[in-house]
């Protein structure tokens, strides 16, 4: 029997969803998901299940969790390893992290995730563009100092699962990108963690589509 559960939207289109699912995969939780679809007027079904009334939210032994950033640092006391062993570079993944938690709405707002779909050169808007080079920033300082091909070493870690989202929303808009973006983006979604969330996105049923998702303006 499962240790709990994790509440989630539609794989293909749910950014918050994703963080908190490659967390708690990365820290072996064993939980049931319970996938609540967006369409359909689910955002009620949201609500009742959840405390927030959003997701992703975990129900693990005596732990309540929501906010993809607390499951991500939930998941860290259970598997310390996921935060860089270095005080210095575990400050530095805490801050990137926080960051993308907080910031570039210009790019969600311009290029929401949808994982099926690309739109090459669509939605470069001014806001999107200034986002995308700071998250170019971070990601070159962190590869070069870390050496890759993740943000801080050789695995796969939660500053990597919150940027994530970003790595599919660059598949799907196609923005032009340096070389070490365009690698970090490769290695990002060629992990099995990853793979499977889009076999698993590309399954969901069609009544589930969002026209707003699927056509954008």
């Amino acid at each position: 029997m499962a240790d709990g559960r994790l509440f989630i939207g539609n794989k293909r289109y749910s950014s918050w969803s994703l963080r908190g699912w490659l967390a708690v995969h990365l820290a072996g939780l064993d939980v049931e998901e319970v996938l609540i679809p967006l369409a359909g007027g689910s955002t009620d079904a949201i609500k009742q299940a959840t405390p927030a009334g959003l997701v992703p939210y975990l129900e693990h032994k005596d732990a309540r969790v929501w906010e993809s950033l607390a499951i991500a640092e939930y998941c860290a006391e259970i598997d310390p390893s996921l935060w860089p062993a270095d005080r210095a570079a575990r400050a530095h993944a805490r801050s990137i992290a926080g960051e993308m938690h907080a910031g570039f709405r210009g790019l969600r707002m311009a290029m929401p995730m949808n994982i099926g779909r690309t739109f090459p050169g669509q939605r470069r808007t001014p806001e999107a563009l200034e986002d995308i080079a700071r998250i170019e920033a971070i990601w070159a300082q962190a590869i070069s100092t870390h050496g890759g091909p993740f943000l801080f070493g050789a695995r796969l870690g939660l500053a990597d699962a919150m940027y994530a989202p970003v790595v599919t929303r660059f598949i799907t808009w196609a923005p032009e990108l340096t070389a070490t973006s365009r690698a970090y983006v490769a290695a990002v979604r060629a992990h099995p963690l990853m793979e499977r969330w889009h076999i698993e996105a590309a399954a969901e049923p069609a009544s589930w589509l969002l026209d707003k998702y699927e056509n954008p303006a």
